[in-house]
């Protein structure tokens, strides 16, 4: 059971082991923990133990174990979820996680075809959610053993002085929006255990000078914060059996004036290069608050109304040709 939560799969209570002892009234079953001892007839221990698998793979792929699925699997019956397809990984609350636009399912076959791709896009538009779906979904499926997620450490237009605490809560700001989708799609006390023994890796960009990352499934956010030397050194990090995704949006930048975005850079330099995709996210592809959508509009009509002011006022002066 190392790779389910007792929570989920015991119930509260423990009402989903209460059923399955019930189910086998020959065997003599006692849960304690990840640890479950049984006692009773050869054949039926065989029975229990192929079905304990089932209600174990379940449990891990749904995030949800109800006494409906314990009937229909102990039958050999397909469960309600079976079949729902498109699926990426289920949440927490075992509701499917699909791609929820045309460009973010792009996203999905691109990483299908190609070891690394760049994902560009405002922000709301489902790049990051959807990568780190597609990273769960990998490990769960067991296509590669450990997940590995980065961002650069740069303030979004403010000073934020002094961070106390140790290393890990002086970085944990910059790393919480990826935190909160890992806490959507893997239980917690799961999620921890797997932070504990490295399955899951979160650290700043900093951190992955001088690494080999293999049998990983790598993902850099707000790339569009790094440098060109930064995306360089993260990019030639890549390993054996390992798939990259960086994300980032071109219109939220906070490097220093002056500094050219390593995002922008590797677009340019990697266009052509083979097993490179490039997938471009758009204002439709925004999934959260309707007003977002909104306001990433405000704020783009804005910027072309000061651009067309600027040319205005700094016309461009033509050469007179018979000069």
């Amino acid at each position: 059971m190392e790779d389910v939560d007792p929570v989920l799969f015991y119930g509260v209570n423990n009402v989903n082991m209460q059923m399955v002892k019930a189910l086998y009234p020959k065997l003599r079953i006692v849960a304690r923990g990840n640890v479950i001892k049984v006692m009773g007839d050869e054949e039926e221990l065989a029975s229990f133990d192929e079905n304990m698998h089932k209600l174990q793979q379940h449990c891990v792929r749904y995030n949800q174990l109800t006494e409906e699925d314990i009937l229909h699997i102990l039958r050999g019956e397909k469960t309600r979820r079976d079949g729902v397809e498109g699926v990426l990984v289920y949440s927490v609350q075992g509701k499917p996680i699909t791609a929820r636009s045309e460009n973010q399912q792009r996203l999905v076959e691109a990483y299908a075809k190609s070891d690394m791709v760049f994902a560009t896009g405002p922000a709301g538009s489902g790049k990051t959610y959807t990568s780190i779906a597609l990273a769960v979904r990998a490990l769960k499926n067991k296509e590669v053993r450990k997940i590995i997620l980065s961002r650069p450490a740069v303030e979004a237009g403010e000073k934020l002085g002094f961070l106390p605490g140790d290393m890990k809560d002086k970085i944990d700001p910059y790393l919480q929006p990826l935190y909160d989708a890992l806490e959507d799609m893997i239980p917690s006390l799961r999620l921890q255990e797997m932070m504990a023994q490295n399955i899951i890796q979160i650290a700043p960009l900093a951190f992955m000078r001088g690494r080999t990352l293999n049998d990983a499934v790598v993902i850099l956010d707000e790339a569009q914060n790094t440098t060109t030397a930064q995306i360089k050194m993260f990019l030639t990090r890549m390993g054996m059996n390992t798939k990259m995704i960086i994300t980032g949006d071109m219109t939220q930048i906070d490097l220093p004036k002056g500094v050219k975005s390593g995002l922008r850079d590797a677009c340019e330099v990697l266009r052509d290069v083979e097993g490179i995709s490039f997938v471009t996210l758009g204002q439709k592809d925004i999934v959260r608050h309707r007003l977002v959508t909104r306001i990433v509009d405000a704020y783009d009509q804005a910027d072309r109304t000061r651009k067309d002011e600027w040319k205005k006022s700094h016309p461009v002066l033509i050469p007179n040709e018979d000069n």
